[in-house]
């Protein structure tokens, strides 16, 4: 535990680049006293609205309160919400050179509606094609530029466009080649493009589809498990090994909710971390929460178990916490005493 703690306040000197999709999510908080007569739906009695940074910028706001210099780098369309979310960002001094602007993409929003603390519906505004290729030079140029400047990389893979496989590939060669650590959030249809990167940090439902969608492309067939059976605990892990071979990792990082975590690392040590939390009121954002704090304490110097134990006392926080959450340093090491 001494370890942990002298590891968390080495957060303030690492500087990572966090590369994805931004997101904007936006509560609408009320309360529920009676039925439409329009339809058989609750009316809301909405009293409060607040914005936070979502997705990609989630992990940069992450990164940034628990100290870490962090930069973003993502595409936001030309619009109302584009401003919120720069100006959110902008109050918690968030490096913002990195945001290109898109004309007809739709900033990404996430509207959750609430009546007191139960999610009634969740409302999506996006667009998911991929970038032009003109953008992803302009991004690549400002990577290409800017590297050096890093110790790491987070790759944040909602699936929304930005984490195509034109600018995954280019992307993970320039890190790899510039010896930084690469952790990513993945999506399931872009695993095999995340060979060689330092840690991926899939949950269970990732890792499942994720282990089926690649025995599917592998006209090899290299894959020896069964992915017609139930995907058990003991499928899970060795679904966990086989992609940890295939795609040449250092490790993956397995978040399983309210049973905690797995780690594989590349020497074939398995470890399940139990859950650390002690109350749960929302998960949303837990796994961007996981990613920061894993890929901090691995450039505070830490093992990958050591960066796993920290995500996951990090990860126990925010789920206690309603909306999308963050924590920081005080409360980070409160939890480990």
């Amino acid at each position: 535990m001494k370890n942990l703690k002298n590891i968390i306040r080495k957060f303030k000197q690492a500087k990572i680049l966090v590369v994805g999709d931004l997101i904007l999510d936006e509560y609408i908080y009320g309360s529920v006293e009676r039925i439409s007569p329009e339809a058989p739906v609750p009316v809301l009695w909405a009293d409060k609205r607040t914005f936070v940074p979502g997705g990609t910028a989630n992990v940069a706001n992450n990164i940034n309160s628990l100290g870490g210099k962090v930069a973003l780098l993502g595409v936001t369309g030309d619009d109302t919400n584009s401003k919120i979310l720069v100006n959110e960002l902008k109050k918690r001094k968030i490096n913002l050179q990195g945001i290109f602007v898109e004309k007809n993409r739709h900033t990404t929003v996430k509207t959750r509606i609430l009546a007191g603390h139960q999610q009634v519906v969740r409302v999506d505004w996006e667009h998911t094609h991929d970038l032009s290729q003109e953008l992803n030079a302009k991004i690549l140029k400002f990577i290409k530029k800017n590297i050096r400047s890093f110790d790491a990389i987070i790759i944040e893979d909602y699936g929304k466009g930005v984490i195509n496989v034109a600018l995954l590939k280019e992307l993970i060669a320039l890190a790899k080649a510039n010896r930084k650590i690469i952790t990513v959030d993945p999506k399931e249809e872009n695993f095999r493009y995340y060979r060689g990167v330092t840690a991926i940090t899939p949950n269970r439902r990732e890792l499942e589809n994720a282990i089926r969608n690649l025995k599917i492309q592998d006209t090899a067939n290299r894959f020896r498990i069964n992915t017609d059976k139930l995907f058990t605990d003991k499928n899970m892990d060795l679904a966990a090994r086989e992609i940890l071979e295939y795609l040449n990792l250092d490790s993956i990082l397995i978040t399983l909710g309210e049973h905690g975590m797995k780690l594989l690392e590349k020497a074939g040590k398995l470890t399940h971390i139990p859950t650390q939390a002690q109350e749960v009121f929302d998960v949303s954002g837990a796994g961007d929460t996981v990613i920061s704090s894993f890929t901090l304490a691995l450039c505070a110097g830490a093992t990958k178990l050591e960066a796993a134990h920290i995500a996951n006392f990090a990860a126990g926080i925010v789920v206690g916490k309603l909306g999308t959450a963050v924590t920081n340093t005080k409360e980070l090491l409160e939890r480990i005493k």
